[in-house]
């Protein structure tokens, strides 16, 4: 069931968002060759704590009982990893792309963010699949302004994808956020079954969703590795992962994971 939140609550999950967009502005500032993933989790860890939030993806529970938890407050996935890589003390290397993706609960209220970093000088056709893959996410944006169900900016998203020679990862999909990480609707970013049945959803005042296309430069297959957690592609080529937390308000979407306005420099916790 999806729960439409109030004005009020989206600017309760603001301040989330503006705290998730903060925690990628201190990685932004560390990703470099030679800097680890774990030191890069570390400093986004003490950040959170400063602001007593509680991050959403450390000790998440995995989906398989008897498995390990999630041990860190970041996802750090890097080239051929597509999502849940965990941090490690591997220095990053010139070239690498590393996708970043984090959470935090604050007040009751989640936000969730995931963007892709190149390390230094990265090759030409993975920065293709990097500006792809954003220009996913912020059509998506665009089309929420004048779509009506999710369904059709997902086909939308799609078909961009496949018209620029990459694939759609289906395994994984955006959801709905609240006062959970996980909430109802599953938000895929291709129209699969689901959207032509009973999960497609209006985009209407009060729907707020975690949108993430996940975009690989070869197969969409992908495969679990031993660590339980890391998803990486079937043939090792690169993959891509954007995400924003997006809200419909009675003014139309709004981005709640972005650099504040104005207006908004009193809620930026530092």
């Amino acid at each position: 069931m999806i729960h439409l939140k109030s004005e009020r609550e989206i600017a309760k999950m603001r301040q989330s968002g503006l705290a998730v967009w903060q925690a990628h502005q201190i990685a932004g500032r560390m990703v470099a060759p030679g800097v680890t993933t774990a030191e890069i989790d570390k400093a986004i860890e003490a950040y959170f704590a400063k602001l007593g939030g509680e991050p959403l993806f450390k000790n998440y529970p995995h989906h398989s009982k008897g498995k390990p938890n999630f041990p860190a407050v970041t996802c750090m996935s890097r080239n051929e990893e597509v999502v849940h890589g965990i941090p490690n003390n591997k220095p990053l290397k010139e070239g690498d792309i590393l996708s970043l993706d984090t959470g935090v609960r604050i007040n009751g209220w989640c936000g969730d963010a995931a963007f892709t970093y190149a390390v230094g000088e990265i090759d030409p056709d993975v920065q293709r699949l990097l500006d792809v893959t954003q220009a996913t996410l912020n059509m998506a944006f665009e089309l929420m302004h004048t779509k009506s169900k999710w369904s059709q900016i997902a086909r939308e998203m799609a078909e961009y994808v496949s018209d620029h020679g990459f694939s759609t990862v289906e395994c994984f999909v955006g959801h709905g956020i609240g006062k959970q990480m996980h909430e109802d609707p599953q938000v895929p970013n291709f129209l699969g079954r689901a959207l032509r049945g009973s999960g497609d959803f209006r985009i209407e005042p009060g729907l707020v969703i975690a949108v993430e296309p996940m975009v690989n430069m070869g197969t969409k297959r992908v495969k679990m590795l031993r660590d339980q957690w890391t998803q990486v592609t079937a043939d090792g080529k690169p993959s891509d992962h954007f995400e924003h937390t997006i809200a419909v308000t009675d003014d139309g979407p709004t981005l709640l994971t972005v650099a504040p306005q104005p207006a908004e420099e009193k809620l930026l916790l530092v």
